[in-house]
């Protein structure tokens, strides 16, 4: 166990490291009138140019050669440390995750180092929460503390990948992790009346970021029961994360923080547990999100930016944000913005994505409150395949949570959504702002919504624009009356 004085010492050195992702690029072109949809996708052309994956020298570094246990019955845990440090220190190269089962505690990866599971390789994750200590420097819903390690982990890092067709297994369940979070869906991942859960920590963390309690005296961990997130790499620089498999994840599954160039694509994520979101990049700043699958208790990608104060106190927008190719079934959203979005989000496009599901709730989602505040502007979406959703295709939900308890007012504008086909829904969209919130320039262009059960819901909105837009086969002027 970490001590009080160790556990403020790192966290004092890591908030003095370097922040890649402050100095990156920020694009926010001047809005011309008139502007085309071919106009707004040449920007995203020019943040795709700008987005590279890392490469690695031509040097492979075995785990078994480092000590670790195909079998799983060994804790290779001390292998991987090895054979990452190995890789970085030679300069870099690729650590390579042989067909078998191996059993470890948290992997910290380096600089210049590729990470690959091979087909056939499954790496489970010890359940005991110890294994993830001492503390590191993380976030959790968007705020800053020192917490259990990520299962994956990197902070401050260049050229880093995580790639192959193997398996990481978390290991979560109704016996592990899930219950920390407490009452959830009829309670069918494990918690009962009782048992401890995150409950207390998550609202002593949240007081301690809007008291701005230095980071490094947020202290968590064994005895709070906030669950670590499965990857996270943090403040790195130069990303790919591509073709592995997660399963039974403890928390948000792919969570990079602070990153700049960051490329996921072909990675299979189906895990339903409590807060499992799929992909949720956090003030980053270029990132291609492509031919990826998802099935998630919770949002299948989710756009955030930190939370509240702590939020702003970072402020560091999400920005230049492409998602193609991908694939949602389960979840609660399947492209979402929000709701942790204080330090604001910008220029994000999606296109050429199938969205699916009895049990996803909604499309396409915004969320956002008068406690978070935050922009979100510059939304491009496009050729969106959309099978069957539970609720809306679209929503703007800015009473998410707190709604309009808080004095700071959420921006949402300049939103075009075009050519989105769906076959199923509760309602086309449900748009709704707040009487102190700002939603306005929302354009649906070239949509066609079938087998929608009720009439759209539009409350508190500016601006907004139909063009060929088809109801239940009519063309509509007016969502709510379906005229």
């Amino acid at each position: 166990m970490i001590s009080r004085r160790d556990a403020f010492l790192a966290g004092a050195t890591l908030a003095l490291a370097p922040a890649f992702a402050r100095a990156a690029p920020v694009e926010a072109p001047a809005e011309a009138p008139g502007a085309r949809p071919s106009d707004d996708w040449a920007l995203a052309d020019r943040i795709l140019a700008r987005i590279k994956p890392p490469t690695f020298p031509d040097r492979d570094f075995p785990l078994e050669a480092f000590g670790g246990d195909p079998r799983g019955v060994a804790d290779s845990s001390q292998a991987f440390r090895k054979a990452i440090a190995a890789a970085s220190g030679a300069g870099g190269g690729r650590v390579v995750v042989r067909r078998g089962d191996w059993l470890t505690g948290p992997i910290h990866l380096q600089s210049n180092v590729e990470l690959h599971l091979a087909e056939g390789a499954v790496v489970r994750f010890k359940t005991d929460p110890r294994a993830y200590l001492p503390l590191v420097f993380t976030r959790w819903e968007g705020v800053e503390l020192m917490n259990y390690s990520p299962f994956v982990y990197a902070i401050d890092c260049e050229n880093i990948a995580i790639t192959g067709s193997g398996t990481f297994d978390g290991q979560c369940s109704r016996e592990n992790w899930w219950p920390w979070k407490g009452p959830w869906k009829q309670n069918q991942h494990g918690w009962a009346e009782g048992m401890a859960d995150q409950r207390p920590a998550r609202e002593r963390l949240f007081r301690m970021a809007e008291d701005r309690t230095p980071v490094a005296q947020r202290l968590f961990g064994e005895g709070s029961y906030l669950r670590p997130p499965f990857i996270q790499p943090y403040r790195c620089r130069n990303v790919l994360i591509e073709g592995v498999k997660l399963r039974h994840a403890p928390f948000w599954q792919l969570h990079p923080v602070l990153c700049t160039n960051v490329t996921i694509r072909r990675v299979d994520v189906d895990s339903h547990g409590p807060n499992n979101d799929g992909c949720d990049p956090e003030s980053c700043t270029d990132v291609l999100i492509e031919d990826c699958t998802f099935a998630t208790g919770d949002d299948c990608i989710a756009l955030n930016s930190g939370r509240n104060e702590d939020g702003r106190r970072v402020g560091v927008p999400c920005q230049n944000v492409i998602i193609r190719g991908c694939r949602m079934a389960d979840g609660h959203g399947g492209i979402t913005i929000g709701s942790q979005i204080s330090g604001h989000v910008r220029n994000v496009f999606a296109e050429n994505c199938r969205l699916d599901s009895p049990n996803l709730d909604y499309a396409i989602r915004f969320k956002n409150n008068a406690l978070r505040g935050g922009l979100v502007e510059r939304i491009r979406y496009r050729n969106l395949q959309v099978g069957q959703v539970r609720q809306a295709v679209v929503t703007v939900d800015f009473n998410y949570e707190e709604g309009a308890d808080g004095p700071f007012t959420p921006v949402l504008r300049d939103v075009v959504i075009e050519n989105v086909r769906s076959g199923r829904s509760a309602r086309a969209v449900d748009l709704q702002g707040l009487p102190t919130g700002r939603v306005e320039r929302i354009t649906l262009r070239d949509c066609d919504f079938q087998g929608v059960a009720g009439p759209s819901v539009v409350k508190f909105v500016k601006g907004l624009a139909l063009e060929n837009v088809r109801v239940n086969g009519k063309l509509v002027r007016d969502l709510t009356t379906g005229a």
